[in-house]
């Protein structure tokens, strides 16, 4: 049996309270979730500079970028750290997979709202356990309304006729594999603090509804 690792929580010398005294805000993770194509970026970058115009302390992880890096694919990390290295620790997009993406980014989540950070995320964020982990893991940490979790309702039909990235025409010539929503589950949110009609309004619309939230939630 391997041994239990000897880890110990340390305390910090500077609290939150103190954090976010200092940038005269709190700290929350606003979480998107929704298809691929529904807007949550665009509506996610939206608020950001709207935050930044008002003096908000932020950041932005988005699905893609986020998948340069923390989360890169087994093919990204294998000429610099080698085919065994790779395959351990880079991530695809199986079911397994998936599950840990969503997890390393609600922990780098939790981080960033800790400091004080209005922490936006835009993640396809397929699979509803996945999410209320993360807000399980932010109502320990944390307190309560940290996790905001904002589903953009956008559906498939108009996604996959938008297809900015051209997703949707590969996933259905079985170019893309396990892709949400053609042959993969998307689970919507069963009460998600904010709901999106991402085919009926523009997302200047839809960002201003995020904000005027955050503003009665007094986290803003």
């Amino acid at each position: 049996m391997e041994e239990k690792p000897q880890v110990t929580w340390h305390q910090h010398n500077v609290s939150r309270e103190e954090r976010e005294a200092l940038k005269t805000h709190q700290g929350c993770v606003v979480w998107f979730t929704g298809l691929s194509g529904s807007g949550k970026s665009t509506i996610a970058n939206l608020v950001e500079r709207q935050l930044l115009k008002r003096s908000v302390h932020t950041f932005l992880l988005d699905g893609d970028n986020v998948r340069h890096g923390l989360n890169a694919a087994p093919g990204m990390l294998e000429e610099h750290y080698g085919h065994d290295f790779a395959r351990r620790f880079g991530l695809g997009f199986s079911a397994e997979d998936r599950e840990e993406n969503i997890r390393r980014i609600g922990s780098v989540a939790e981080l960033f709202c800790q400091a004080g950070l209005v922490t936006l995320t835009a993640f396809v964020s397929p699979y509803r356990r996945d999410r209320d982990e993360v807000r399980l893991r932010l109502d320990k940490a944390g307190r309560q309304g940290d996790f905001v979790e904002v589903y953009v309702d956008t559906p498939l039909a108009v996604c996959e006729n938008r297809d900015p990235k051209g997703l949707y025409k590969r996933a259905r010539a079985g170019e893309i594999q396990h892709f949400t929503g053609i042959d993969d589950p998307y689970e919507p949110p069963l009460a998600p603090e904010l709901t999106l009609d991402g085919a009926e309004l523009t997302p200047l619309e839809l960002s201003e509804q995020v904000l005027r939230f955050l503003e009665n939630l007094g986290k803003i």
